[in-house]
């Protein structure tokens, strides 16, 4: 099924659902509330507020899109209070420390956050007396890399060298033991939950300011006219448009509400086996979609430990969901650059226009 297509499902899954979003903030979580408000649901988010300026959550305020709780997962009272008080239909979980050299600085931290958190929300959504179906977004390193060409799938072992990938792979462990021990899809007409885990690749777009990440670094130097200080040139990523694996969330939700017995597991999302780009073939690629710029190799020996060689096997999402990706990771380079370059004043409105776009709406 072209992604075109699966927009045409997507409205008919979510208009006048409720869904309950944790981490609504974050950079991935704005998009995920934007592409929800245009499909026609109530969201309610729940998260910190965010920690920098002018972000599509910022943005999008005037809009409406949310009903949101500035809270922290880890305040299991009040996670529980609002996600009971709301009875979603649906609940994505995308809070999260998210930025593996940040995991460094706060490790326990970062477990608590990640691991804990997780916890928490599932065992909220455990006491809700309806129907709920659950999406639990990891990421795409809690797989244990090998460092080899070689792409990795849902059933390879997980792991995680540093505190970042180790705590989303300990989140994955959370889900399969709330999945077995409350949200057995073999019991889910006494529980009536269902629960899957999505694990995305390198998420680019507009309305991401976050440190330490490769696209707010190019742009804050490509917009200061200073040269992009780039650490791992060579590293190769699953780089992909931010719509990609939101539109493959939301068709796994829409699934599962529907046939919770069958979609019930781990999914990955990512680009085509051949569309695996370097940060140098990311950098430049952003350049010549900017117009201008240069860039140079500030690669430190001592620097803390990030993956050179990261790959996912996307078969598991094209064969049983009918999802792959609509945008090369050219094309995901151009869009986000393209938003980077609109006025301030008309961003969110311009990612609103991406998103009917991808969606065909």
């Amino acid at each position: 099924m072209e992604n075109l297509e699966i927009g045409q499902h997507l409205s008919s899954y979510y208009r006048h659902k409720k869904v309950f979003i944790t981490g609504h903030t974050g950079f991935k979580g704005s998009w995920l509330t934007a592409t929800l408000h245009l499909f026609g649901a109530t969201v309610k988010g729940y998260a910190l507020a965010p920690d920098y300026k002018n972000g599509l959550y910022e943005l999008l305020q005037p809009y409406k899109v949310t009903h949101s709780i500035i809270a922290d997962i880890r305040d299991k009272a009040r996670l529980t209070e609002e996600l009971l008080d709301f009875q979603p239909d649906y609940v994505f979980h995308l809070a999260a420390q998210p930025l593996v050299r940040r995991s460094y600085e706060i490790p326990a931290e970062t477990f608590d956050v990640n691991v804990t958190g997780t916890a928490n929300l599932l065992e909220a959504v455990n006491m809700l007396p309806g129907k709920c179906t659950v999406i639990v977004i990891t990421t795409d390193k809690v797989y244990e890399n090998r460092e080899k060409d070689i792409l990795y799938n849902e059933e390879d072992v997980l792991g995680g060298y540093d505190p970042y990938s180790a705590s989303k792979a300990c989140a994955e462990l959370v889900v399969n033991s709330f999945r077995n021990s409350f949200f057995n899809p073999a019991q889910f007409n006494k529980h009536k939950k269902a629960i899957a885990s999505v694990r995305a690749g390198n998420v680019i777009g507009g309305g991401d300011w976050s440190r330490d990440r490769i696209i707010p670094d190019i742009v804050r130097a490509l917009q200061q006219e200073k040269t992009i200080e780039v650490r791992n040139p060579s590293a190769v990523r699953p780089w992909q448009h931010v719509l990609e694996p939101i539109g493959g969330y939301l068709l796994l939700a829409g699934l599962l509400h529907e046939q919770p017995q069958k979609y019930s597991a781990a999914y990955n999302f990512g680009p085509l086996p051949d569309d695996h780009l370097t940060v140098k073939e990311l950098v430049q690629l952003a350049i010549a979609s900017w117009g201008s710029g240069e860039w140079k190799d500030v690669s430190d020996p001592a620097q803390v430990h990030e993956a050179g060689l990261l790959k996912l096997d996307i078969g598991r999402a094209r064969t049983i969901l009918g999802w792959q990706p609509s945008w090369k990771a050219t094309q995901a380079i151009q869009h986000t650059i393209d938003w980077y370059k609109q006025p301030v004043a008309v961003q969110a409105k311009y990612a609103f226009q991406q998103i009917n776009s991808y969606f065909g709406l």
